[in-house]
């Protein structure tokens, strides 16, 4: 199958070079020339502009988007709306907000194009694992595009979940249980940190817990990771950053009236991470930049 996949940043560049290694070939735009010429390495055909797909893609034409949410993500899409056509997909790879979804596939059905909004997890470690696909749109849409999120996916891990904005709510909520998940890891990891009298090795710890636990999981594993290099994670700084997600999911709770402590007070304890360097919020920010590749501060 032959697709477009639009920015090349920490995921676009990985999924991109994954397609292409299931056999599809892909188109790549970024805006960065160097990006262009670094995938170009790895098998894609590259374009320096979006008005220059068109020439390079068979009909059904499909393009995936992987830039930033919000307007990066709403502007690409008006413009591949100009240059698309009747019977052609667009696919929002990206953490856009769910309620964005719907209108954007009116607007795009009213040329006959359709939209899927595709729910991302995997961060920089899904080119070797596989990223867990969320995907929302019609079943005719999907039937277009089964085989690239096939390809994406491990075995199991891909899922039609629903209508359009389905993918991008489930998404969300899949990102709301992580702020929790990473608080509580933050705050154990603190509490044993706390007991000088046992002069406890986290790293052991989260090593140990990796085999038999019930608290073990794929973030244990990367905390094990972070924890191997003290040197390194003695520099992190804790202040960790909120993406959107949790505050969209701690607001879809209250408009439901549903109770979520949990995820609302590790939102706030986001906030709260920005005024110090609690060892909690270093584990956080250590966590996160091993799953996603996400920034941390130094000190």
């Amino acid at each position: 199958m032959k697709l477009a996949m639009i920015g090349l940043g920490k995921m676009g560049a990985y999924m991109t070079e994954r397609l292409i290694k299931a056999g599809h070939e892909v188109v790549a735009f970024d805006l960065s020339k160097e990006a262009r010429e670094a995938i170009e390495k790895k098998g894609a055909t590259s374009v320096s502009s979006l008005s220059d797909l068109k020439s390079h893609l068979s009909t059904p034409r499909i393009a995936w988007v992987m830039v930033p949410s919000g307007a990066p993500t709403n502007s690409t899409i008006e413009e591949l709306k100009e240059i698309f056509e009747s019977g052609d997909v667009i696919i929002d790879g990206g953490n856009s907000n769910y309620k964005e979804a719907k209108p954007i596939a009116d607007s795009l059905n009213a040329k006959g194009i359709d939209f899927i909004d595709a729910g991302t997890s995997g961060g920089v470690w899904g080119l070797e694992n596989g990223y867990c696909l969320m995907v929302g749109g019609t079943k005719e849409a999907i039937a277009k595009t089964e085989p690239i999120f096939l390809a994406l996916a491990p075995k199991d891990g891909y899922a039609h979940v629903g209508p359009v904005g389905a993918g991008h709510f489930v998404k969300m909520v899949h990102n709301g249980i992580e702020y929790g998940m990473l608080q509580a890891y933050g705050e154990g990891f603190s509490i044993m940190n706390a007991a000088e009298e046992f002069n406890l090795d986290m790293h052991q710890i989260a090593s140990i817990w990796r085999y038999g636990s019930v608290v073990r999981s794929w973030l244990l594993e990367l905390l094990e990771i972070a924890l191997k290099d003290s040197k390194n994670f003695d520099e992190i700084e804790g202040i960790v950053v909120d993406s959107g997600e949790g505050r969209w999911t701690a607001l879809e709770a209250i408009d439901r009236g549903i109770p979520a402590p949990i995820i609302t007070n590790s939102l706030f304890e986001r906030f709260s991470s920005r005024k110090g360097s609690e060892y909690s919020n270093r584990i956080i920010a250590a966590l996160r930049n091993q799953f996603g590749g996400h920034a941390v501060v130094k000190e």
